[in-house]
C-alpha cells in the first residue's frame, strides 16, 4: 500500500513532511484544517506513504456492511454516543492502557464553517499525558505535514494562541471554511 500511496502523490504533485521523533508512539494528532472529503483522502493516503498507523473516532451508526469493516481496517474506533459514553474517558483509557496508540482529531468537528473549535482534543491530551502532533494539509503548497510535537501546558488559553499561530498560514481547499477560532489568535 506504502508504494501505491506514494504513485499517487507523485501523480498528483503532493507532497508528505514528517519530522516526528521516530519514538514518538502516543500522541493525539490534528488534521488541520478540514473543510472538504479530499482532506481525508491526501490525509490517510500520507500516513500510509509514512507509515503511521493512526485511530479515528466515529460514530458507531457508520460501522454497518460492508463500510465497517474497511473504517476498521483503516484504524477507526466506533463510538456509541447513545448509551451516554464519556468519549474523553473512554479515550484517555485507551491511552492508559497501549504503548503505541496516536489518535486522529479535527477540531473543527465539520467541514462547514465554525466559528470555534471543539475543546475535547486538548483536554484529551492533557488528560491523557501526551503530547499533540500538529498535523496539516496546505492546499497551496500541496502538502501534508507532521512538523510539530506540542506538549500542552494545561493552559488552554496560551497554549491555543500557539497552535492557532502554527495554522495561520495553512491553506484549506475551501478558506472560506477554514477559521481559527479568533478568541486566541491575536
Amino acid at each position: 500500500m506504502k508504494y501505491i500511496a506514494k504513485l499517487i502523490l507523485l501523480i498528483s504533485g503532493w507532497k508528505t513532511v514528517n519530522t516526528l521523533p521516530p519514538e514518538l508512539k502516543r500522541y493525539v494528532m490534528l488534521s488541520v484544517p478540514h473543510t472538504s472529503n479530499w482532506d481525508f483522502f491526501y490525509g490517510r493516503i500520507s500516513l500510509f506513504v509514512l507509515g503511521i498507523k493512526v485511530n479515528t473516532l466515529i460514530k458507531k451508526e457508520f460501522f454497518f456492511f460492508p463500510v465497517g469493516y474497511i473504517l476498521k481496517a483503516l484504524g477507526a474506533i466506533p463510538i456509541d454516543r447513545s448509551k451516554g459514553v464519556n468519549v474523553m474517558n473512554e479515550t484517555i483509557k485507551m491511552f492508559e492502557n497501549n504503548e503505541n496508540l496516536i489518535v486522529l482529531i479535527t477540531p473543527e468537528g465539520t467541514r462547514k464553517l465554525q466559528k470555534n473549535w471543539k475543546r475535547g482534543f486538548y483536554y484529551m491530551a492533557v488528560k491523557a499525558n501526551v503530547p499533540l502532533v500538529l498535523g496539516y494539509i496546505d492546499y497551496l503548497k500541496k502538502e501534508t505535514g507532521l512538523t510539530e510535537v506540542f506538549h500542552p501546558t494545561g493552559n488552554y488559553e496560551k497554549d491555543m494562541v500557539y497552535i492557532e499561530n502554527f495554522y495561520k498560514d495553512k491553506t484549506a481547499r475551501y478558506p472560506e471554511n477554514f477559521n481559527l477560532s479568533n478568541v486566541y489568535l491575536k
